[in-house]
């Protein structure tokens, strides 16, 4: 008797270029109404948000922190990009968890198993150097404050002061994923735990140099803050590198 074999049942990871697009379009749908919804919901807690983004501002000022508008359409332009930005920021959690579900077909079991690992290691590390920012910005804007002599009173326009807050948290929160790339190009094979370690020098030199340059407020403080950390990240990325290859 001859016996049949069985047709290979389909990979269900396998797509093809058609069910890719379906999908895409699915993710990305999903990833607008998701930023709609967040979006809505920081434009009616605005006040709030505006509150929390004005505090360095006041405990550099002591207190006397008023934004004055110029044009009669300034405050809801604010309104309408602040809202933007705290919808980005709400609909992040789910913006990479969308990312992540559509990379996942691609990605081989070995790689699966690293990739939550560093999705959930970019999030805190983002979230951390928002909070770095937040944290130094009053003494950021002491520095910038006074460095303009005493005959200067601050008077601040409300659309450079947010632009600047919220660029630099988000200058922090992308450098702060400087160790999650070194460590993937450590996984991936591209360099080793010995090689960083012999570019020490040169990185220290590399990340003063970056920290001066991409500091959208340009002072000692937030300079410091941010340098320290990625050279503290980027010894830990040897250590971790270390440990992936015991």
């Amino acid at each position: 008797m001859i016996r049949r074999r069985k047709a290979a049942r389909p990979d269900p990871d396998v797509m093809t270029l058609a069910e890719h697009l379906r999908e895409l379009r699915r993710r990305v749908v999903v990833c607008a109404l998701v930023f709609v919804v967040t979006a809505t919901v920081a434009f009616v807690i605005y006040p709030s948000i505006l509150d929390f983004l004005k505090e360095p501002y006041c405990q550099a000022s002591h207190g006397h922190c008023s934004l004055y508008v110029t044009g009669p359409l300034d405050g809801l332009s604010i309104r309408v990009k602040v809202a933007a930005y705290g919808g980005l920021f709400l609909a992040a959690p789910v913006l990479l968890w969308e990312f992540w579900r559509f990379v996942t077909p691609g990605l081989k079991p070995t790689e699966k198993r690293y990739a939550v690992p560093f999705v959930a290691a970019s999030i805190v590390l983002f979230s951390f150097g928002c909070v770095v920012a937040y944290i130094t910005f009053p003494h950021a804007l002491s520095f910038l404050g006074s460095v303009g002599g005493p005959g200067l009173r601050q008077i601040y326009d409300p659309v450079k002061y947010l632009n600047l807050v919220m660029l630099l948290m988000a200058v922090f929160g992308i450098a702060f994923e400087f160790p999650v790339i070194l460590v993937s190009l450590e996984a991936a094979g591209i360099v080793t735990w010995r090689q960083l370690s012999s570019w020490r020098r040169w990185a220290i030199i590399l990340i003063v140099v970056a920290a001066g340059v991409f500091t959208p407020s340009s002072d000692p403080f937030s300079m410091l803050a941010l340098a320290v950390p990625l050279y503290v990240f980027y010894e830990l990325s040897i250590l971790i590198g270390w440990l992936l290859k015991r």
